[in-house]
């Protein structure tokens, strides 16, 4: 144990009791000795402080923050991050409705000490949840095997041009304790896919490493924030934010004006089709926010062109949009699909790999030292 590297495990919950027991056990069952686990609890009105602090007073790795007020779920993130021991060498976030295998910590640490200049360690996810089996799925394999290492800012450049997303979720990844502990927030903005973001921070001066095993589970439900930026397709507004913030540090300026434009008219080809599937004020009054925001307030015009191009594609192909109407009418038909019409998520929008000049990524296994 003494020479294993402390990792610091930590869980950032709200009213997490139905499923946090089964998360802690996963932790504390890890074949990797060396850890600590920190679970914040953000004002939870339910039992899940109870069931945390049972925990502690059995195994002292576990440890227990409450917070004095309520707090938005990334900084509920950012003060776990910031709780860190100073002498941790990698950090893991273990989602509270998640889980992770026995060999998950082991595995992951095995890549990052294998390779110093790796600062980011992704892997395999199971993903999936009730009885439905055409809902689960192995999530995260765009990585080709066996590359354990890919170039961090060629996959960030490759990433930011459209190409395949391979930075996980937060429970599939492991970070270096030190990127971490460098910033006073290290999910950088407060959208649900800061932790994206965090990645683009971190692999500008270091690589992405991958384990080609399944080592956690992704819980699907409803009650998440993840489902919430599905429904919204909050996705689009923030690959245009990171093609704006972190754009600059890996593409020209060519290339940021052209992705912008492709992204835009994917915005407004999204919210033409959400015209027709009748979204309440509420998606509406997100994405004027999130656009304003973003610096592109909603135009009108573009949106009305927008629309026509979009009803005149359902009149070019009357039998796609009878099968559309039929699924509105008979929404069990379509059961499989655990998102609305037009939705995706990211893994499902990339592009395997793009044939963009410049932007190939190149798999390759990186020496151990920079």
């Amino acid at each position: 144990m003494d020479n294993l590297p402390l990792i610091s495990v930590i869980t950032p919950v709200y009213n997490g009791a139905d499923f946090l027991p089964e998360c802690i056990e996963s932790v504390l069952s890890q074949t990797y000795a060396n850890f600590e686990y920190i679970i914040v609890n953000n004002c939870s009105t339910d039992a899940t402080l109870e069931i945390a602090q049972s925990y502690a007073k059995t195994d002292n790795r576990v440890r227990v923050y409450s917070n004095e007020k309520f707090v938005g779920v990334i900084e509920n993130h950012n003060i776990a991050f910031r709780k860190i021991s100073a002498n941790s060498k990698y950090c893991k976030v273990v989602s509270s409705d998640d889980l992770i295998f026995p060999d998950c910590l082991s595995q992951l640490a095995s890549i990052a000490e294998l390779y110093p200049s790796v600062g980011i360690v992704g892997s395999y996810q199971l993903s999936g949840g009730g009885p439905d089996w055409s809902q689960w799925r192995v999530r995260w394999d765009e990585v080709p095997y066996p590359h354990p290492v890919i170039m961090g800012r060629e996959i960030c450049r490759t990433r930011l041009l459209g190409g395949p997303y391979v930075f996980g979720t937060p429970t599939s990844l492991l970070y270096r304790s030190d990127l971490v502990m460098e910033q006073q927030s290290f999910y950088p903005n407060s959208t649900a896919e800061a932790d994206t973001s965090a990645c683009y921070q971190c692999l500008k001066s270091t690589d992405f490493g991958f384990v080609h095993q399944v080592l956690s589970y992704e819980r699907v439900h409803q009650i998440r924030v993840t489902t919430t930026s599905q429904l919204r397709n909050a996705y689009l507004g923030s690959n245009i934010g990171d093609i704006l913030t972190y754009g600059p540090l890996y593409l020209t300026k060519a290339e940021i004006d052209s992705r912008l434009h492709q992204l835009l008219e994917s915005y407004y080809a999204f919210l033409a089709g959400s015209i027709l599937n009748f979204r309440d004020q509420e998606f509406w009054g997100y994405h004027r926010a999130r656009l304003k925001e973003l610096g592109y307030p909603l135009d009108n015009l573009r949106l009305c062109k927008a629309l026509a191009l979009k009803l005149m594609d359902l009149l070019l192909n009357p039998k796609e949009t009878v099968e559309k109407i039929l699924n509105r009418l008979n929404p069990s038909k379509g059961k499989h699909s655990a998102l609305p019409s037009g939705t995706q998520t990211q893994a499902e929008q990339a592009i395997r790999i793009p044939n963009l000049p410049g932007s190939q990524v190149h798999f390759e296994q990186v020496s151990g030292s920079r």
